[in-house]
């Protein structure tokens, strides 16, 4: 099954967006069947490894450190993740863990560093991961406890972080902790701690209801060098914010390929499904349904491309200012408006649609979590609501 991308042929995209869709395209349908996902993490190092093999990665780093382009691209994060969702959620995880876990790295580390852990990202040899959240820091991440003291020979880390993408599997964490305790958010670093080093313990594994490997990583008087601080002392919060503002549009096209895939599900079922005397698709409340469902796609789709475009035409421009708010509206709409798409495919499959294995059914629980990571939607509307006031106040002014 392929997607349809006649979105790429938007104004928001470029000839490398096309060419990159239709290449992952075939290739994901081609790979997909092959992939054994019944163990989560078996099957998360299996995606890693292909999509490394294939050259996917590379989108995830900058091409001086073996990737595709100069910069990272957010349309190219967005076609492939928005890909790769609508053949398999577990290929996407693996592929956006990738760029999460190493975008701090891309964004400010030191050459020696990015010489030593993004090359291997982009060939799918090593696994990143990027350890934020703890157990009262979610939402609130500048709440966090753990702490980073300064020992004579490097830092000295204590602490617990939990819902780690990729913990368990990951081969090194991109660590936020607390290098000044009274400082807030002002007091936060970043350390690249390797998974082999001593004190840190991410064998706690956490069952979800979308299975994807995802741990508590402990950290128990765990020594990191100086040579393991990513960015400026103190810096660590800012740099956190700047990686997730790259990468939330990239969740938005996630949304984006569970609701495209949902809503072929639905069609073809509809236009299967006999009931007396017709299809399922001859009756008007389905067709109403499928518009409604379809609509609901495109809105996502365009304040998500808007999102990506505008980050990288920042990019493009030199300019220094962040894009937020346009991101928070896309993450927030495309994984809402995807599971309302989801939920309405699921009820059009009646019993089918709740039986376990079948696609709608995994669907329905895939997008739950994408409404709440990387930014849960009250989040979002915070984020967008400061925005409006801010800029109406301006206006008025």
């Amino acid at each position: 099954m392929t997607p349809d991308q006649s979105h790429l042929s938007l104004p928001f995209f470029d000839d490398v967006h096309h060419q990159l869709g239709e290449d992952v395209a075939a290739w994901a349908s081609a790979t997909a069947p092959g992939i054994d996902e019944s163990d989560d993490r078996m099957a998360c190092r299996a995606w890693v490894k292909s999509l490394g093999d294939a050259g996917f990665l590379r989108w995830c780093v900058p091409s001086a450190y073996g990737g595709a382009l100069a910069a990272l691209d957010s349309r190219a994060l967005v076609v492939l993740r928005e890909t790769l969702a609508f053949h398999s959620p577990l290929a996407d995880f693996a592929f956006a863990m990738q760029g999460l876990g190493s975008g701090a790295i891309t964004l400010a580390g030191t050459d020696a560093q990015k010489q030593r852990y993004l090359g291997a990202i982009a060939q799918g040899q090593k696994i990143a991961a990027f350890a934020l959240s703890e157990p009262g820091a979610g939402s609130d991440a500048g709440a966090l406890s753990t702490t980073a003291v300064k020992t004579a020979d490097g830092w000295l880390l204590n602490g617990e972080k939990t819902w780690i993408s990729n913990g368990g599997i990951a081969d090194f964490y991109c660590v936020f902790a607390k290098t000044e305790p009274d400082a807030g958010t002002r007091g936060i670093s970043a350390f690249i701690v390797d998974a082999s080093a001593a004190g840190l313990d991410d064998s706690r594994h956490i069952p979800v209801m979308a299975p994807h490997p995802l741990a508590t990583v402990m950290l128990r008087d765990c020594v990191v060098p100086d040579t393991a601080m990513l960015g400026p002392l103190n810096g660590g919060f800012k740099l956190a914010m700047q990686t997730l503002d790259i990468f939330r549009a990239s969740v938005a096209g996630a949304a984006l390929g569970f609701a495209r895939r949902a809503l072929v599900e639905a069609t073809q079922h509809a236009q299967q499904r006999r009931m007396f005397g017709h299809t399922l698709a001859d009756f008007q409340l389905t067709q109403a349904k499928l518009g409604q469902m379809a609509a609901d796609v495109d809105a996502g789709a365009l304040l998500t491309y808007r999102a990506a475009w505008l980050r990288d035409d920042a990019v493009r421009r030199g300019s220094n200012a962040r894009v937020t708010a346009e991101p928070a509206m896309a993450k927030m709409t495309a994984t809402e408006n995807a599971q309302r798409v989801i939920d309405a495919a699921l009820q059009m499959h009646g019993g089918l649609g709740v039986m376990v294995g079948s696609k709608v059914e995994s669907l329905y629980r895939d997008i739950r979590s994408l409404r709440i990571y990387e930014g849960a939607t009250e989040v979002q509307q915070l984020i967008i609501g400061k925005h409006v006031l801010s800029t109406l106040s301006a206006v008025g002014q």
